[in-house]
This record gives C-alpha cells, sequence and structure tokens, in this order.
C-alpha cells in the first residue's frame, strides 16, 4: 500500500490506509494546527533525525484505561511513603529534553529539535503537559504528552530513577481518572506500561473512544492548578 504525501493540507488521509508497519503519511510539517488534527484523527509523529516526517497509526494500539490501572503494592508503598514529589507542568520543557537524552537502548533519540520545539509551543498553547517526579529537589523522572478532550496522548518517558516515571505515570493517570478521562494513549508496545495495566485494542475501537473523548471540553492551561486536588486513593 502507497504511504501518503503531505503537502501543504491539514488534512489527513483515512487511517485505515495505512501500511502494514503503521505508517500513514510522509512530509508536512508540526505545525500546532497539524498535530491537533493528528492527535483528533489517531495518528501520531515518529521520525529519526535528518529523515522526513513520518505520521503513524498502528493497528491494534496499545492503550491504558485509568480504570484499568494496575498498582502493585510496592508501587502503593512507594506513593504513600513519599519517595517522589509528583508535579503537574512544573518543567515541561525540561522533562521533554530528558526525554531526549541517549539511553541504553537508543529510545529518546528520536525527539528532534523540531520535534522539541513543536511540543512547548503545544505547551505554551496549553495542549501538550508534563508530569515531573522530583526526589532530593531534583528532576528524577517524569512523562509528557497531548491531551484532547477526555484523551490523553502520551509522547513519552524517561527515568533516572528507580520507579520514578511509574510513580509520574500512575499519579497522572489515577488524577485523570477521577475526572473522568477515557484513556491514555501509549501508541506502542513496551513491558513497562503492560505491567501497569496497558493492553493492545482494535484501531478501529482507539478512533471510536478518541471521537467520544473529543465531545468534552478540553482541559488547557496549567495542570499543575487544574488537577492540584486530585490524589491516588485506595
Amino acid at each position: 500500500m502507497a504511504i501518503y504525501a503531505l503537502k501543504h493540507e491539514i488534512a489527513f488521509p483515512p487511517v485505515a490506509l495505512t501500511d502494514r508497519s503503521g505508517i500513514l503519511a510522509v512530509g508536512g510539517d508540526l505545525s500546532p494546527e497539524r498535530l491537533l488534527e493528528a492527535y483528533r484523527n489517531g495518528i501520531f509523529p515518529w521520525y529519526s533525525e535528518g529523515d522526513p516526517i513520518l505520521w503513524w497509526s498502528p493497528d491494534p494500539r496499545f492503550v491504558l484505561f485509568p480504570h484499568e490501572i494496575h498498582v502493585t503494592k510496592s508501587m502503593r508503598q512507594v506513593l504513600n511513603r513519599g519517595y517522589f514529589d509528583i508535579t503537574f507542568d512544573r518543567s515541561f520543557r525540561e522533562v521533554i529534553l530528558a526525554c531526549r537524552e541517549p539511553r541504553r537502548d537508543n529510545a529518546g533519540t528520536w525527539i528532534t529539535d523540531e520535534m522539541t520545539e513543536a511540543y512547548t509551543e503545544l505547551h505554551r498553547l496549553g495542549y501538550a503537559h508534563s508530569v515531573e517526579a522530583w526526589q532530593g529537589g531534583s528532576l528524577a523522572g517524569g512523562l509528557y504528552g497531548v491531551s484532547l478532550g477526555g484523551c490523553f496522548f502520551g509522547e513519552s518517558m524517561f527515568s533516572r530513577s528507580s520507579n520514578s516515571s511509574k510513580a509520574a505515570l500512575i499519579t497522572l493517570t489515577m488524577a485523570l481518572k477521577e475526572i473522568g478521562f477515557l484513556l491514555v494513549d501509549c501508541q506502542v508496545y513496551t513491558e513497562h506500561l503492560k505491567s501497569l495495566g496497558a493492553r493492545h485494542i482494535p484501531r478501529d475501537e482507539f478512533i471510536g473512544i478518541v471521537r467520544k473523548g473529543l465531545r468534552s471540553e478540553t482541559m488547557r492551561g496549567d495542570w499543575g492548578s487544574i488537577l492540584a486536588g486530585s490524589a491516588l486513593r485506595d
């Protein structure tokens, strides 16, 4: 199946036209308008430095439903004993820069300068958000993603201290559960996310949930104040 070449138009082709690997289109730009249109249609950008922008919509899709979050006894102890101070939108740029640092498995290096600036702009506009896990006053882990309606589209996470990224994601997911979010999009499979309850669902089901979530108003702005009252509950 041919991959669609984007030009100046913002609209994307139907996701049913993706190839077997999940690639739908190539080209275009990372303007806020195009990125938001992509997420509204279950599409996300993922490419390497020096390559054209690739737009993906894999089938099946790996997601975490907030009501299915799995918190082990040990992780609950980590959270309850306050090993980490979890914040929202305190240091978005620091988080995205940490996510792009090379790792032992080379994950994270796909966050190019162009991607960094594009998502920083989405953060400025109130659509992209970060979750930080602090330890001893230093950033120990965290994640960032995009929020539209009742859906959160996770982009990347990092960990400099054991369990820090898990603590950030669990705290975020529990907070989103309290305010009625439908899902956290994890995009592609990882053992790390599976251990927290993420699972594959058919892309058609995923698109249907996103469309339902888009009926809700997008929670733009500083999540540090919006989610301040949400906490992990037994």
